[in-house]
């Protein structure tokens, strides 16, 4: 397809490999949406109250919090999320619209990445069409070997991911990959409503996974960039 080849280079997430405790704090999650002909049917954003929880607290009578809830899926989470937050995703119209969701992380590159997953909504199990839309190629990981060459993609599907837990609505799932030297890596979701087999444009991740290092909510500042950026790297190189 046209529009993946085109973003498989163009839309960057930097990433890389480390001991987790060592780099989680540098590391940034900024979602984008690729619309150059300003079509408005994409969008990316961490939001609140969506993600997979974690320790998260509930109350029984509104008043006070009275005890608290992990879904078995995500027992371990990003220990920054403070308001369960979740990454959607969303594409609505036809996939051939010239238009994405995604999202880049800056912060470790040159590093070495071997492992790669998320979270994703979704009851019972990928084969369902209930939840979150998971095909072979979105949403999907983009990883551009450091000084050039071609991307490597690993779409929800394809290659058939490792389900490491299943909750009362989530996917835990990883992917082992041979190791890459990282330029670039982003997840992006370019697939629309027309996409079965759930027809549905619309992805929900949590506790993004690069070697083990989950990143489970957005950015401090709050803009979808890291300080001290003004425009992702994918935006500079139209």
């Amino acid at each position: 397809m046209k529009l993946r080849a085109h973003l498989a280079s163009v839309a960057i997430l930097v990433l890389g490999t480390g001991v987790a405790y060592a780099w989680i704090d540098r590391l940034e999650a900024s979602p984008f949406e690729f619309d150059p002909a300003n079509t408005f049917l994409v969008q990316a954003e961490w939001l609140t109250g969506i993600g997979c929880p974690t320790d998260a607290s509930i109350s029984n009578d509104g008043s006070i919090t009275t005890g608290s809830f992990s879904d078995p899926a995500c027992e371990t989470g990003d220990p920054r999320d403070r308001r369960n937050e979740g990454l959607l995703l969303v594409k609505r119209g036809p996939t051939d619209n010239f238009a994405a969701a995604g999202m880049e992380i800056k912060g470790a590159r040159g590093e070495i990445v071997t492992e790669v997953g998320y979270d994703i909504w979704k009851p019972g199990s990928l084969s369902e069409p209930a939840g979150s839309h998971c095909s072979h190629g979105a949403p999907r990981f983009d990883i551009t070997p450091f000084g050039g060459g071609a991307a490597t993609s690993i779409g929800c599907k394809s290659p058939a991911p490792v389900v490491l837990a299943s909750g009362d609505g989530w996917l835990r799932l990883r992917w082992i990959i041979p190791a890459i030297k990282v330029e670039s890596l982003s997840i992006v979701f370019d697939e629309g409503q027309d996409a079965g087999h759930d027809n549905l444009g619309l992805a929900v991740l949590d506790n993004i996974d690069v070697n083990g290092t989950l990143v489970g909510a957005g950015p401090v500042s709050g803009t979808g960039l890291p300080p001290g950026d003004t425009e992702p790297i994918w935006k500079e190189m139209w």
